[in-house]
């Protein structure tokens, strides 16, 4: 079966990993009468073949869903996610009963994002079940763009930590030679995950995260973000990311074969807007903005600090396993200030094996910022 994730990939890693899942890509448009699901396994009948460089194949058949698709039918077919998941794991003969009904004499068509499976196997993978005008922006165009645009904006940068899950893609491109001083965030930290800021360079360098869903789990986004240099920690800049929502006209119903005009349109536009936040967020002036107010409330002190990181984590929704391993790290980093918390926050977090967790801890890093000086 296909890979679908990959976790901290090399960019190499990623792009190969994009063009293998690009062959197996179906989209197809289908009226909910031709949708049918057998022990939890999604059949779709009475769709066009698909005609390619490969040939003629036939895709209908069985499509197993993923966690995704199944969020994605419990809200077109308005059945309680937890009560969906909770058929899945215990009673797929109730989940079977479930859809069918609710797939029963609906009139709407949506759109079924799946892969075919490989050759000789009997199901392939249905990723999403989305709207039937959801417009395809696809990583692998993105990722292509994103680096195109980075190449037309002049500004040296590398590729950092690259990402990929059934939800979406994340693609971390970092400019170190783009730096500033951020003395009262980072003067005596330590980094949990190891290594030790001498004292001499507090150094945070500016970079963008990338960030798509080809399965409808959010628009396309670019966020600044400030890097710590000592350990590559993340604090994203949520209030300036710029958002690519992906819609467009009501699709026929069939096999949706995107024409080249629309993703030359897509890559172009992507690559405009990747080459104009590159000049835009990797500049000196731009980071010497977030840095100075970072470093406005990094220096506060945060006494009582299990008892305050407690708080502002369930106000950040926080589980108690995730306040746990924010406050080792805070304590570990000697750090006890505002500060360390964004710290512990974006250090915990590349420890998570889940990466959709992990950059949604990223993004909450500045606003644990904010909580933490404001209790000073």
């Amino acid at each position: 079966m296909i890979e679908t994730t990959a976790r901290n990939a090399t960019l190499a890693d990623l792009a190969t990993l994009l063009q293998a899942q690009q062959i197996r890509k179906i989209d197809l448009v289908v009226p909910a009468s031709a949708l049918e699901s057998r022990d939890g396994v999604l059949y779709v009948t009475g769709a066009d073949p698909v005609m390619d460089e490969a040939g003629v194949t036939a895709v209908d058949g069985a499509y197993r869903p993923t966690d995704v698709c199944d969020d994605g039918i419990a809200s077109k077919l308005d059945i309680p996610r937890a009560y969906m998941r909770r058929m899945r794991e215990q009673r797929v003969d109730i989940y079977d009963t479930t859809v069918n009904g609710w797939l029963q004499g609906d009139g709407r068509s949506f759109m079924l994002r799946a892969f075919r499976g490989d050759e000789g196997d009997t199901e392939g993978i249905a990723r999403a079940f989305v709207s039937s005008n959801y417009r395809a922006i696809d990583n692998l165009d993105t990722l292509t763009a994103a680096l195109t645009g980075a190449q037309q904006a002049g500004v040296q940068v590398t590729v950092g930590r690259c990402n990929l899950t059934d939800r979406r893609m994340y693609l971390d491109l970092l400019a170190p030679q783009v730096e500033a001083l951020a003395p009262h965030l980072l003067t005596g930290y330590r980094n949990p995950l190891g290594g030790q800021l001498d004292g001499s360079e507090p150094v945070m360098y500016a970079g963008l995260r990338i960030t798509n869903s080809e399965v409808g789990q959010g628009a396309a986004s670019i966020s600044p973000m400030a890097v710590v240099q000592i350990c590559t920690n993340g604090m994203t800049v949520v209030k300036d990311r710029l958002r690519s929502v992906h819609q467009g006209g009501r699709l026929d119903e069939g096999v949706v074969d995107w024409s080249h005009e629309t993703q030359r349109k897509q890559l172009e536009l992507i690559a405009a807007q990747a080459r104009d936040t590159v000049k835009t967020f990797l500049s000196k002036d731009y980071l010497d903005k977030v840095v100075a107010e970072i470093e406005a409330k990094a220096g506060a002190p945060l006494t009582q600090a299990a008892e305050k990181i407690e708080t502002i984590s369930k106000e950040l929704g926080f589980s108690a396993e995730e306040t746990a391993g924010v406050l080792d790290h805070f304590i570990t980093s000697g750090t006890p200030t505002a500060g360390g918390l964004a710290n512990a926050i974006t250090s915990f977090s590349q420890t998570l094996a889940d990466a959709d967790r992990a950059v949604e801890m990223d993004d909450t890093a500045l606003r644990a910022l904010d909580l933490a000086a404001a209790t000073a």
